[in-house]
């Protein structure tokens, strides 16, 4: 047999120059590919249904809202920054066209009936959250009742044309005080 000569199904290694069989090599490689893709599909659902997981063993509490960009349902209720139940479910009523957020709350946690939920947001571009605020009320908020006191959420929007509004105010107030008392063009 030639030096370059090789058996069917074998391949030659162009690192060491000898014959190693393909179809095993190759069987190898494709079990370990497939061994990771079933790894990082299991991983991905694990994850996908530990977020969405809403059960607290908790009871459950409504809220309307004007708005609640970026909320959705398994976002977590937070009083003090703990985090204390999740949403489960959003629906627009269609009466006062409000959004109506049901959350559950953890059964130690007792709210005073004039307590506040707010929406608001992890970061500047975090995902979004309600925080309660405790009232001081002496009744407190029974399965089933209903937080009234509540604030929607802010868009990122709305504070930059809140912000890019004021400034462009700001300066247009400046410029009329800098012009002299007697000048009727707009020229400086």
């Amino acid at each position: 047999m030639q030096e370059n000569e090789f058996f069917e199904g074998d391949v030659m290694s162009a690192a060491t120059g000898t014959a190693r069989p393909a179809a095993r090599h190759d069987r190898l490689e494709l079990l370990a590919g497939m061994l990771v893709l079933a790894f990082l599909a299991g991983m991905l659902a694990l994850a996908m249904l530990g977020h969405h997981q809403t059960n607290d063993g908790g009871y459950q509490v409504h809220a309307s809202f004007s708005q609640i960009d970026g909320l959705n349902v398994g976002s977590d209720v937070r009083l003090a920054g703990i985090t204390v139940g999740h949403v489960t479910s959003e629906v627009v009523d269609p009466k006062t066209f409000q959004a109506k957020v049901t959350f559950t709350l953890s059964p130690d946690v007792k709210l005073p009936t004039d307590s506040a939920a707010i929406i608001t947001s992890d970061s500047l571009l975090g995902g979004k959250y309600i925080a309660l605020s405790p009232g001081g009320a002496d009744a407190t908020v029974k399965a089933g009742g209903a937080l009234t006191e509540t604030q929607g959420s802010i868009s990122l929007e709305q504070l930059l044309s809140k912000f890019i509004f004021s400034v462009t105010d700001t300066l247009q107030k400046a410029q009329k005080t800098q012009k002299p008392a007697g000048s009727l063009s707009d020229e400086p």
